[in-house]
């Protein structure tokens, strides 16, 4: 039995005629009633009681009507649902991103615009430190992680980098060195300080580029504290426990008692990428769309930055 038996069945049963069913059909009428005969002979039962005016439902064809229609109902529901994931404008993404990654005004803004312009798709959103992000989306658990530096690269993974920001110096407000240094410090005023950093697995990149910075600047930080995400160790700063680095865009947090200042000459540069990651194959319209629309509205972003000379 294929579908286009139960279609020209409902048609005959619409019509209770064959040769207006066979018209609307756009086929000969012999062959549609052979079609009829041999769907009767495959379900056992007659569908029509002909007569010289057409036919009639018999019993059971009436009610193989129903399922019939139900049966092709569901078909072109489920075909246009298919086409509907196959365009990504339905279906499910599931996105994963770190702390800092998600402070930055873009992230919130690239949600917001694809749960407008992509109602149907179900989002599923989820937190993590960068290398967590990467391994479940390497092993498909995780169909996109948005995050800082990339911390590994595993193979099948693709990275894209939306922007790059600079590192700010959080300070503890009141502290000695704002004096001095009202608009920027160098990395030599705080040498001396109890540094609170994000843990090496978390974000690798960012913490090697500081240390190194510091080597360069002829000291070795002493680090206070390591923490698991970067709100942690403003709070920290906050607190009094000493100071730290930030992605630039993290700068509103707690600004009744932190100081964000740039840093100066600092070598090599400290800068904070925003980078997508997501499996390079196999990838799904959703994905797709999420990756071409985070890229528009980052490119947006930095114009929008140029011309503000931000």
């Amino acid at each position: 039995m294929e579908l286009r038996h139960l279609r020209y069945f409902v048609m005959v049963a619409e019509e209770r005629h064959f040769t207006r069913a066979a018209v609307r059909l756009n086929m000969q009428q012999p062959p549609l009633s052979q079609q009829i005969r041999a769907l009767e002979a495959e379900l056992g039962f007659e569908l029509f009681k002909r007569h010289p005016k057409g036919v009639d439902l018999t019993t059971g064809g009436a009610v193989f009507l129903e399922e019939a229609k139900v049966i092709l109902a569901r078909v072109q529901q489920a075909s246009r649902r298919a086409a509907r994931v196959a365009e990504g404008i339905e279906g499910t993404l599931s996105i994963g991103f770190t702390s800092s990654a998600a402070a930055h005004p873009l992230i919130p803004r690239v949600i917001r615009a694809y749960r407008e312009r992509y109602p149907a798709v179900s989002l599923t959103l989820e937190e993590g430190n960068a290398g967590h992000l990467t391994e479940r989306t390497a092993a498909g658990q995780l169909e996109v992680g948005i995050l800082r530096a990339p911390v590994s690269h595993p193979v099948g993974i693709e990275f894209h980098r939306l922007l790059v920001e600079e590192l700010l110096l959080v300070l503890p407000a009141g502290h000695p060195a704002l004096a001095s240094h009202p608009e920027a410090v160098e990395l030599q005023a705080v040498r001396d300080e109890p540094f609170i950093l994000v843990r090496r697995p978390g974000a690798p990149g960012m913490y090697a580029k500081l240390l190194q910075a510091c080597e360069a600047a002829g000291f070795q930080p002493r680090i206070a504290f390591e923490v698991g995400r970067m709100l942690t160790n403003v709070s920290l700063v906050a607190a009094g426990e000493g100071i730290s680095v930030v992605p630039a865009s993290m700068r509103g947090i707690h600004r009744e008692s932190v100081v964000y200042r740039r840093i100066l000459g600092a070598r090599p540069r400290l800068v904070a990428p925003l980078t997508l990651t997501c499996r390079g194959f196999n990838q799904s319209p959703a994905l797709q769309n999420f990756i071409a629309l985070a890229r528009q509205l980052a490119k947006e972003y930095r114009a929008q930055a140029l011309r503000e000379g931000t």
